[in-house]
Order: C-alpha cells, then sequence, then structure tokens
C-alpha cells in the first residue's frame, strides 16, 4: 500500500509568522544610566554624560532608546539622544527593545507582497517559540483576505478556518 501525502497535494501554503521576526539583534540604549540616581536628569550632567559616552557600541545597529525607571523625562533629552546615536546607528526605535521588535515585526508583515498569494489556500501556523500577538494576526488577516481563496489558522493536519471566497 503507497503512502500519500494529502497535505503536499492539496496545494495549502503553510505561512509562520515567526519567519517575519527582525533578524538583527536590537541594542538597547536606557536612559537610566545618564539620570542622576537613575531618576532625576540634571541638564549639564546629561549632557556632559552623553557626549563623554561611547557610541561606537551603536555602529550598524538598530537601538531601541528608552527609560526603564519612572523618571519623568522631557521630550528633549530623546532628541538629544538621538542626535548622538543617529550618526552610528542604522535605525533608532522609542521602546524597550520587545516593543521594538513587535514594532519591526509588524513593519515586515505589513511589507508582505500580498500579490504571491492570489487565490491560493493559506495557513497561518499557530505555534511557535515567540509571542505572536493579536495585532500580528490582524494585520496578516487584512493583508491576506482581499486576494487568497481561503485563510485557515493552525497546522495541516488540524486547521480553523478564518475565511473562504465566495
Amino acid at each position: 500500500m503507497e503512502l500519500v501525502n494529502k497535505v503536499a497535494q492539496s496545494g495549502l501554503i503553510t505561512l509562520d509568522l515567526e519567519d517575519f521576526f527582525p533578524k538583527e539583534a536590537i541594542s538597547a540604549f536606557d536612559i537610566k544610566e545618564f539620570l542622576f540616581r537613575g531618576l532625576i536628569l540634571k541638564e549639564l550632567d546629561f549632557r556632559a554624560a552623553l557626549k563623554a559616552h561611547d557610541w561606537s557600541a551603536y555602529k550598524d545597529k538598530t537601538v531601541a532608546v528608552f527609560c526603564s525607571t519612572d523618571a519623568i523625562i522631557p521630550q528633549w533629552a530623546f532628541m538629544l539622544v538621538g542626535t548622538y546615536i543617529s550618526a552610528q546607528t542604522t535605525e533608532i526605535y522609542f521602546g524597550t527593545t520587545e516593543e521594538v521588535e513587535q514594532k519591526l515585526f509588524l513593519l515586515n508583515l505589513k511589507s508582505i507582497d500580498a500579490t504571491k498569494y492570489i487565490d491560493e489556500k493559506i495557513i497561518i501556523k499557530g505555534c511557535g517559540t515567540k509571542t505572536v500577538t493579536g495585532e500580528a494576526y490582524l494585520e496578516i488577516t487584512k493583508k491576506l483576505q482581499p486576494v487568497v481563496k481561503s485563510l485557515m489558522f493552525g497546522e495541516a493536519c488540524s486547521t480553523v478556518p478564518i475565511y473562504k471566497r465566495k
């Protein structure tokens, strides 16, 4: 008796959203390290500390700029950090490394060429090792629904139907 792989013959395409997470590491820049006692921004000290900082550690990296304490940071402080760091980095984003990873992940999803999936049956893989947010699932649905024949969630052996063109 010959075994037949019906999943392979079905024409189903599985998209693993984890493939769209950024590949590059994200470096963190925590403003807290430049504050008096980690809480108070003293302008002259802050400026001096930024000027003395070795910015080469951020060369050609994507950087997440944030403050890990509940300090009140004036908006101009982020601008000032940006003036120093932009000469070294490829990309600067506001937020923790996890928040920036999610931003880049969503940008990658938004840049998908949906025309590759015209009239296809697509399964969005449901399990993985990274946290895929509801926002990401909404984004991929918004991107693919106008072009696909059907959209499902899960694994080829057990899918949840999401959308089927009539």
